[in-house]
């Protein structure tokens, strides 16, 4: 067997031992999972491409309003359902950013932050489609230009949804970082 390979994986939570047997070597790895648990402000949230998309949604999410507010026809129905979508996206983007930015998020690291964002980011992609579609439907200028600041949102909204899917599926955190390391150990038979 000293040209086979035997290999042992373990797993326990955030740690990973894997053990490896090969021509007399014998080598052990670990993956620890190391999170700052201390409350500090951190602006390098905001230079990352999710800060940047957060920011972006939060902008779109004060176009869309302003558009609808600044309408004649702000009290309908349909205005009102933009509004009330687009501050829910508002409100959901603005506290999340200040979570990451506080590293809360990284705190608080027991919470399933990842499904969380995916959830409330595909919520609120769906009902901007939604209030899109009727504010554009209605017809002026007003609206149809909310409507197009709804739909760039939108698909923002379902890109970070996709991204937190895709994330959850790898095994990535939310926030922390996660420190590899190796040995390795010779025996002679």
């Amino acid at each position: 067997m000293s040209h086979d390979v035997l290999l042992l994986i373990y797993k326990y939570k955030h740690i990973e031992i894997i053990m490896s047997i090969q021509n007399n070597t014998q080598s052990m790895g670990s993956s620890n999972v190391v999170f700052n648990t201390q409350t500090r402000f951190d602006t390098t949230y905001v230079k990352t491409k999710q800060g940047v998309i957060k920011i972006v949604e939060i902008i779109l999410d004060l176009l869309g309003f302003i558009c609808i507010q600044s309408s004649a026809f702000w009290s309908n129905w349909r205005g009102v359902y933009f509004n009330v979508t687009a501050h829910l996206g508002l409100w959901f983007s603005v506290i999340l950013l200040l979570l990451y930015m506080f590293h809360l998020i990284e705190k608080y690291h027991n919470i399933k932050w990842l499904h969380i964002e995916m959830i409330g980011c595909g919520v609120v992609t769906f009902l901007y489609l939604i209030a899109s579609t009727i504010v554009v439907a209605f017809g002026t200028a007003t609206y149809s230009a909310a409507g197009f600041f709804g739909y760039l949102a939108m698909v923002l909204y379902g890109f970070e949804a996709f991204t937190k899917f895709q994330a959850i599926k790898c095994g990535e955190l939310a926030q922390g970082s996660r420190v590899i390391t190796k040995q390795t150990h010779v025996t002679t038979p």
